[in-house]
């Protein structure tokens, strides 16, 4: 049975980099549509493409990292100089027939070279344009560049991760890139559906900033309501609901989330600690937040008796409990091939390449993958489909349009 791709047909061009931009719009290319990325050329022998390209420390090959493959599958690659004039009407050319135009480019920039719905409108009514920019295109940040890292430490992200009194922690992850991509495709979608409609498009802007200040959700909502500030708590901690921490167990850690009433009784049961339900100290849920570092030492103690596996085996499918798993252990965890989301694949630098599967299943079925492709490797069938012939697009090449 083939795999149903609900995006098939669809046609996106992506002038995009590095990380947020690249991770939305992959989600799009394993959903069927496809996906072409724009990449500056190789001029005057200084190699063009996108910087992720070059990012070490493990390659494929000369100039082909193993890190563009993470957000990169299943696209096309078309190298194009979009500075000039040529490079433009080879744009316009392509923005006819395509439905979308992505971007993670700075706030300034896709105006200035002609990305935004103002410049294709007259080329394609119903173009959608969709931009991921650091802080936004209509303030007086859009010139400033910006990384996941800063989001985190302006957001409030950093001050929030960590132990007490200890210094500010990112995240081991560019998870604010991730988030940002991902909204970036949602909004596009949604634009494209009301394109089909009305003929219309439309610009979408997703800044990174705004989309880490909106994960900030319900701490947010306390502050702004209550002044309540939420800090950091030990062991990462939920601020409100205890015991939902980690425990350290005689050979390593886990996490044990008794996060609504119903699971503290069920938790001590399967412990073989029934005798504190009821105790007066940790008896309601206020009264374990109370008491939340003596119910840690006293749980320590005992989780500290048996190794994880054994409290793994009592708790896992009666009360929320997972390792905390190494980044290898993670990865080599035997569920992943279980539930499809490793997967082996082909690429010409490496015959066996493992990547990650799309989360995104339909009608069960995970979404096909195949490797990212080398620079500029589609560039010639894309411009001869877009009526171009060998004459015209060996002078592009020459002339370091393409």
């Amino acid at each position: 049975m083939s795999v149903k791709q609900p995006l098939r047909g669809y046609r996106i061009l992506s002038a995009e980099q590095y990380g947020a931009g690249p991770y939305g719009t992959m989600f799009l290319a394993q959903l069927g549509a496809e996906v072409i990325k724009i990449e500056p050329p190789t001029i005057a022998g200084q190699r063009g493409g996108d910087t992720a390209r070059q990012v070490g420390p493990h390659w494929l090959c000369e100039g082909e990292s193993l890190y563009f493959q993470s957000f990169n599958l299943n696209k096309k690659s078309l190298t194009l100089d979009l500075n000039g004039d040529q490079g433009q009407a080879i744009l316009h050319r392509l923005v006819k027939g395509a439905d979308a135009v992505a971007n993670n480019l700075r706030g300034d920039v896709p105006a200035r070279i002609g990305l935004d719905y103002a410049a294709l409108k007259s080329v394609n009514p119903a173009i959608v344009c969709a931009h991921v920019s650091a802080y936004g295109r209509d303030n007086e940040r859009a010139s400033w560049p910006g990384y996941d890292y800063l989001m985190q430490a302006e957001a409030g992200f950093c001050s929030l991760t960590g132990e007490p009194g200890g210094p500010p922690v990112r995240f081991g992850l560019s998870m604010v890139d991730f988030m940002s991509g991902t909204q970036m495709a949602v909004g596009l979608l949604a634009a494209l559906l009301d394109a089909q409609r009305s003929g219309e498009g439309c610009d979408v802007d997703i800044d990174l900033f705004s989309a880490a200040i909106h994960q900030t959700s319900y701490p947010a909502i306390w502050y702004m309501n209550e002044g309540d500030v939420t800090g950091r708590t030990p062991r990462g901690a939920h601020p409100s609901a205890t015991p939902s921490q980690m425990f350290r167990a005689a050979d390593g850690w886990m996490f044990v989330m008794a996060q609504i009433p119903k699971f503290w009784p069920l938790m001590m049961d399967r412990i073989g600690q029934s005798d504190l339900i009821n105790d007066p100290r940790f008896a309601t849920p206020a009264k374990r937040l109370e008491n939340r570092a003596l119910l840690t030492e006293i749980l320590d103690g005992i989780f500290g008796t048996h190794p994880v596996a054994h409290w793994l085996g009592l708790l896992q499918g009666h009360v929320p409990a997972a390792p905390i798993y190494d980044l290898d252990q993670a990865l080599d965890n035997p569920w992943l091939r279980q539930i499809g989301m490793r997967e082996t694949i082909e690429h010409p630098g490496r015959p066996s390449l493992d990547v990650l599967n799309s989360p995104v299943k339909m009608n069960g079925q995970h979404m096909p993958s195949r490797a990212a492709p080398y620079l500029g490797a589609d560039s010639d069938a894309i411009l001869k489909e877009a009526g171009y012939n060998l004459e015209e697009i060996a002078a592009f090449r020459a002339e370091g349009v393409v």
